[in-house]
């Protein structure tokens, strides 16, 4: 098992002088250093990768014991170009991947890695139009997911996983993607291929996107 934190974009929207995963909260620590401490407790530092970009010697130099990976088109590319940086040298286990400005209970790992399959961690207590949404098939695997669905039952959290009997194929849909599109549509691929992704709930657990101050205020009140 290996993970990969995306870590490699400016996060504008929230405004700050460092990358995004640098940003504090009131525990003291940093979203990243959280991150890294709860993975750190299934994997040695070594095996978490961070796709790093923006500013990224503040990153690595915070974190020396993990693995880098630089995306050099950071500035002009999303989520699903990072991501293929790291893919394209991992094969030989399954990969859960995290966007680096999640914040959550360590809890919600255990699901995603006693999983034998191919899966998406979501939240179906809110199902907001700026959110990734997604909707499902009738034997439970996932039909869609996208900003753009109408009839979304719940939302992405941005923490998934890919088993490694797949992963050459999703590495092919991610370099089907555009520049600034996100990785979900290379999983939208994959789902066109009939391979199954597998949502799993974790509504009653601590997971949120920090995208705007508003988010970093209201995760700050919940820790």
């Amino acid at each position: 098992m290996k993970f990969i934190i995306l870590a490699a974009g400016k996060g504008t929207r929230l405004g700050m002088p460092h990358p995004k995963p640098l940003t504090k909260l009131k525990t003291g620590e940093t979203i990243l250093q959280r991150q890294i401490d709860s993975l750190s407790k299934y994997v040695d530092k070594k095996n978490i990768i961070v796709v790093v970009g923006y500013k990224k010697e503040l990153i690595m130099n915070e974190f020396p014991n993990c693995t880098f990976i630089f995306n050099p088109d950071y500035e002009k590319t999303n989520t699903a170009k990072s991501l293929l940086c790291a893919l394209n040298s991992q094969s030989e286990s399954d990969i859960i991947w995290i966007n680096g400005d999640v914040v959550f209970d360590p809890k919600v790992l255990v699901p995603i890695l006693n999983s034998k399959e191919s899966c998406m961690l979501v939240n179906t207590e809110t199902v907001s139009e700026e959110e990734v949404k997604y909707n499902l098939n009738n034997n439970g695997t996932i039909k869609q997911v996208s900003k753009d669905i109408k009839d979304g039952i719940g939302e992405a959290v941005g923490i998934n996983k890919i088993t490694k009997n797949y992963i050459k194929n999703y590495i092919e849909a991610l370099n089907k993607c555009g520049d600034q599109d996100y990785f979900e549509y290379g999983i939208e691929l994959l789902i066109q291929k009939n391979i199954p992704i597998y949502p799993i709930d974790i509504s009653s657990t601590l997971c949120m996107e920090i995208d705007f101050k508003e988010d970093l205020e209201l995760i700050n009140k919940k820790l």
